[in-house]
């Protein structure tokens, strides 16, 4: 004789509500919310400097700052992808290349309508006047337009459209962050010749960028594979590295 089924409730099976977060929850990229959270998270060390302006000089020229900073560092973390699968294997992190790159530019841009916009009050008379005077601008603005252009072609359909053009394109973001340094150290007052006057911050953030692009050297490359790591083909260098 067969035992009897056993017979369950509804109230045994988990609520309908709980099961559809669950695979909401599943399907979630958390890498991903987490690098958008750390790329957001210092706009508030931006607007701080403007709600709390009586605590500085220039408010305006503090936002200006911190927005540049914050520009710079994430274009060196985007840059450090690819060295970071290179050396210590972590595939994942070429997911972020294009993600850092993007803020990157999006800080970069405000840095630029910042200085614009509230320290000039769009007078971009008295601005000429001053570029003559202060030319790390002209520095500071080819390395964005350089990463305007690489923002622009991060999507697939420019990808496909360039071809192999497009890796070219997308080195430049080399170029762009090595112009981000001479910026820094001219508008520091710093002499990168003599390493003379406020250079030591600048100094840190261009040794970064060097040591980034020694590791795409074919003999450094090699001499991470000697080391026992798998060397990937080279990718492009853009806004998605």
């Amino acid at each position: 004789m067969n035992p009897a089924p056993v017979l369950t409730t509804s109230s045994d099976a988990p609520p309908v509500w709980t099961t559809g977060w669950r695979r909401r929850l599943a399907g979630l990229d958390l890498g991903r919310w987490l690098v958008h959270a750390a790329a957001i998270l210092p706009a508030f060390w931006v607007l701080a400097a403007l709600v709390g302006g009586e605590q500085f000089v220039n408010p305006y020229q503090a936002v200006e700052q911190r927005t540049g900073r914050v520009a710079l560092i994430l274009l060196m973390l985007s840059l450090a992808c690819s060295p970071a699968n290179l050396v210590f294997g972590w595939r994942q992190a070429l997911r972020h290349r294009r993600t850092l790159g993007l803020y990157a530019f999006a800080y970069a841009a405000v840095h630029l309508l910042v200085l614009v916009a509230l320290d000039y009050g769009f007078a971009l008379r008295l601005l000429r006047a001053d570029l003559s005077g202060k030319p790390f601008i002209w520095i500071g603005a080819a390395s964005l337009l350089i990463l305007a252009a690489l923002a622009a072609t991060s999507f697939p359909a420019w990808k496909k459209r360039l071809g192999r053009n497009w890796k070219r394109l997308h080195r430049l973001a080399y170029l762009a962050a090595l112009l981000v340094i001479i910026h820094f150290f001219w508008a520091r007052k710093g002499n990168l010749a003599t390493l003379s006057g406020d250079v030591l911050l600048p100094l840190s953030y261009g040794l970064g960028v060097m040591a980034l692009l020694l590791l795409r050297l074919p003999v450094i490359r090699r001499w991470v594979a000697a080391r026992g790591h798998p060397v990937p083909p080279p990718r492009a260098a853009g806004p998605d590295r």
